[in-house]
């Protein structure tokens, strides 16, 4: 059973907005918690000290003996100035509310938990926060009860008490939690819209490329991602264009490789083939001589075809194993040149080899080297016309040789140079050979720690230069 697959958008709708959304939640609840503790310490601050400034009055009044202390206190509950703000009462010895200023009958049966709050407190007042039921209406209020003195109070009354509703502080608070949670919502929608249309310019190039990779894998190159922003996304928009057209031009050389592998092939057996058949018929030495001669050229050719695609094979798969030691490559180099001198005559080319004085010893595989020597040498020679000279050189310097094999042949143009030492490119497919023998090269100098070049005009001829470090370049590494 396969992984249900979760989208892009849906784990950013869940790890990203559901984490907004969830901060934005707290938000709103600490606005609300905040406000409603701010406000309702200041209503409470507020009835207190109105509490203490009328039991003050009250205690003036006391001192006044020529005053009646009862009297003044039903006065000042009856008459008190801010009843359209709170609501001041008197509370007998009782516990009950004896006087009100609103002037209605007071409700015998009202709990007062501020009142048994202040009885039991050690600075006389007592608070509370609750519902009134009035009319069917439940209305939240704040009350403050604060002792009369024992000094000032008589047998009728013992506690004042300020009670005021919080109806318009509730509805303030509810505006203001109202306002952050618009205010959140407003950002929630505005980080959705931009986040899903952030999520969906990452999406459709990605579903794009999905559907490209699924047009390549079945061999269809032409697809290419169109893009305009120069961000990450379009790096990767631009390295899989890149990368199909790197496909595509694998593509047509494994194609041409195959087309002129197969020509190669072809030529060197139907040759063995018609030699054979001309022996079998004819009977004679001279045909046999001369049969024999075309089948051994041709076997060799073969054979020769054959090795460099098994070297190749052997060192893209890291298998190729060198027998390296302390050679003398100039004397390599000396052979090769020997073994195409009479070769190159018979095609009317001249080959010039100039050899310094001295002995170049590296470290490395003599038959290994050598190879790269012939598949150069012989390049050079197919792709130089009759009356062409090839100029063999080999250069000593301090811790390296530098060996260049220059012709005056077709050259290479300037877009085909690049390429040349890519596997199975060949830039002239007019001239035999399966495109892998520089590639090899290439592979073979740089396992020797050495480095390839060519230098090449359409036209005017190509140098191949070789360079190799020494035995003595070497002994300076590792000292190093």
């Amino acid at each position: 059973m396969t992984a249900r697959r979760k989208s892009i958008a849906t784990r950013w709708f869940i790890n990203s907005f559901g984490i907004i959304a969830v901060i934005m939640l707290v938000v709103i609840a600490g606005v609300y918690f905040f406000a409603r503790n701010y406000y309702y310490s200041s209503v409470s601050r507020y009835l207190r000290s109105e509490a203490n400034v009328i039991r003050g009055v009250l205690t003036r009044f006391y001192e006044n003996s020529s005053s009646d202390y009862s009297e003044e206190l039903r006065s000042t509950v009856e008459h008190f100035d801010k009843k359209a703000l709170m609501e001041l009462m008197a509370i007998d010895r009782n516990g009950n509310i004896a006087i009100s200023s609103s002037g209605f009958s007071p409700d015998v049966e009202q709990e007062m938990p501020d009142y048994i709050e202040a009885l039991n407190s050690p600075d006389g007042i007592g608070e509370y926060v609750g519902s009134l039921n009035r009319s069917s209406v439940s209305e939240r209020y704040m009350a403050v009860s604060v002792l009369i003195s024992a000094d000032t109070r008589d047998g009728n009354y013992s506690a004042i008490r300020v009670m005021t509703s919080l109806e318009g502080v509730d509805m303030h608070i509810a505006g203001l939690s109202f306002g952050t949670a618009v205010f959140g919502a407003f950002v929630l929608v505005l980080v959705l819209i931009i986040g899903l249309y952030f999520v969906r310019s990452i999406i459709s190039p990605i579903r794009k490329m999905a559907n490209s990779a699924k047009k390549l894998a079945k061999g269809d190159f032409s697809e290419h991602i169109d893009f305009k922003r120069n961000d990450e996304i379009g790096e990767l928009c631009r390295a899989f264009n890149y990368m199909a057209e790197e496909l595509a031009n694998s593509e047509k050389i494994k194609n041409d490789f195959i087309s002129s592998v197969s020509h190669e092939l072809r030529t060197p057996l139907t040759a063995i083939k018609g030699w054979s058949e001309t022996i079998l018929e004819m009977r004679n030495a001279e045909t046999l001589i001369k049969g024999m001669r075309v089948i051994t050229t041709e076997t060799e050719r073969l054979s020769s075809m054959v090795e460099e695609l098994l070297d190749f094979s052997r060192i893209q798969n890291k298998r190729l194993m060198l027998q390296k030691d302390n050679i003398d490559i100039l004397a390599e180099l000396a052979d090769a040149v020997l073994i195409y001198t009479e070769r190159a005559a018979k095609n009317g080319i001249i080959i010039n080899y100039h050899e310094p004085d001295g002995v170049a010893m590296i470290f490395g595989d003599k038959n290994r080297l050598r190879q790269v020597f012939l598949n150069i040498i012989d390049n050079a020679v197919k792709y130089t016309g009759s009356d062409g000279v090839i100029n063999v050189e080999a250069v000593l310097k301090e811790n390296s040789v530098e060996i260049r094999v220059s012709d005056n042949g077709c050259g290479i143009s300037e877009e085909d140079l690049p390429k040349v030492k890519n596997r199975f490119y060949k830039a002239n497919n007019t001239v035999r050979g399966s495109g892998i023998g520089l590639a090899v090269a290439d592979e073979l100098v740089g396992l020797h720690s050495g480095k390839l070049d060519i230098e090449s005009k359409l036209g005017e001829g190509t140098t191949v230069i070789i360079t190799l470090p020494t035995i003595q370049k070497k002994a300076d590494e590792g000292t190093k």
